[in-house]
């Protein structure tokens, strides 16, 4: 019994971060097929590696960071996105694991390749909607930004606007390559394995916040999703999510 009881706990903690892909479920669908293929930039204000993606507390009281999808190849409709940019900051509130205050964060801020013309906008505002942080807090402002990107040598360095940047390198394996998460907890589509290292810097000064940090947690993944993947997606959470609430109903009896 208790082992189930565990893994039902495990299971719980994977999918409460998806949340906002059940709630979506019932709500009326945009049917614009999209696909986009490029590279995952992510740093946070946890030590390395990020805590959050496992169901546990920040290593500092709130965990801040951001997401940055450089899109090499995408199409939204009829409409093509090669080579333009989107990116998420946001910050959960204070003690509380990322995945159990999914909903309630402190703020979710979008900001848009500002070279997009208005079409591209759209279309990438809605694919931000879909993959980055849909549902996830109530303090929420999209903004239109250059959204860039430097390799030196070893390391990213990337730059939001004037909002925002972090430099993040991968960090050496114990038997060499880069260490590698694969299907954490937390995963969506866009997060199903990525390689782990550290910032050398992260700033940021939007929603009221004056972020300066260094050593923290740093991600690099590459991605091919679209529109099917994230609808099988949370298809699949609904039903597990209500197998569950079976279950737990069948214990109280």
């Amino acid at each position: 019994m208790k082992t189930k009881l565990l893994f039902s706990h495990v299971l719980v903690a994977g999918l409460l971060i998806q949340v906002a892909f059940i709630q979506a479920a019932d709500q009326p669908k945009d049917k614009t097929p999209w696909k986009i293929t490029g590279q995952l930039e992510e740093a946070c204000s946890c030590d390395a590696a990020c805590p959050c993606w496992f169901n546990s507390k920040p290593t500092k009281m709130t965990c801040g960071g951001g997401q940055v999808l450089f899109i090499q190849k995408g199409n939204y409709g009829k409409v093509k996105l090669d080579g333009l940019a989107i990116a998420s900051i946001g910050q959960s509130p204070e003690g509380q694991t990322m995945m159990e205050s999914y909903g309630n964060w402190n703020f979710a801020y979008n900001y848009i390749d500002e070279k997009a013309t208005p079409e591209q906008r759209k279309a990438l505002e809605a694919i931000a909607g879909a993959v980055l942080t849909p549902g996830v807090s109530k303090k929420t402002e999209t903004r239109y930004v250059p959204i860039t990107r430097k390799i030196e040598s070893k390391e990213h360095q990337i730059t939001i606007g004037q909002y925002g940047t972090f430099h993040g390198h991968l960090i050496e394996g114990g038997l060499g390559g880069s260490p590698k998460i694969v299907n954490p907890p937390g995963a969506d589509p866009l997060h199903h394995e990525y390689e782990q290292g550290r910032t050398s810097k992260m700033t940021y000064t939007d929603a009221d916040q004056n972020w300066s940090w260094d050593n923290s947690n740093y991600m690099f993944g590459t991605f091919t999703v679209d529109n099917v993947q994230y609808e099988k997606f949370a298809a699949g959470l609904a039903q597990k999510m209500a197998e569950m609430k079976g279950e737990k109903a069948s214990e109280k009896k």
